[in-house]
């Protein structure tokens, strides 16, 4: 269950750099992006732990990344365009 809880924040820490790598002017500041996907991944083992029962590594860890990725899609901003002004408005 630990080598699990390991997994499972390592997996969260990764999906968080990935994030913050991949989309850096739409995610806010780095510690928050790196804590949101570590808290996503153990609550979402920890809740898929508890409703599959012991002996479920794969989907707890597959919980967690689902649950992770997630709570990062929360803190994306929408991406900056310019708006165009007419000339008659």
């Amino acid at each position: 269950m630990i080598l699990e809880v390991l997994g499972a924040a390592v997996l969260g820490l990764v999906l968080a750099w990935a994030a913050a790598h991949r989309l850096p002017d739409r995610l806010p500041a780095r510690p928050l992006v790196y804590s949101t996907g570590l808290a996503g991944a153990l609550f979402g083992d920890f809740v898929t732990h508890s409703a599959l029962g012991p002996g479920s590594a794969l989907p707890s860890i597959l919980g967690a990344a689902i649950v992770s990725t997630a709570s990062l899609s929360l803190l994306l901003r929408p991406a900056r365009r310019r708006l165009r002004r007419s000339a008659t408005a």
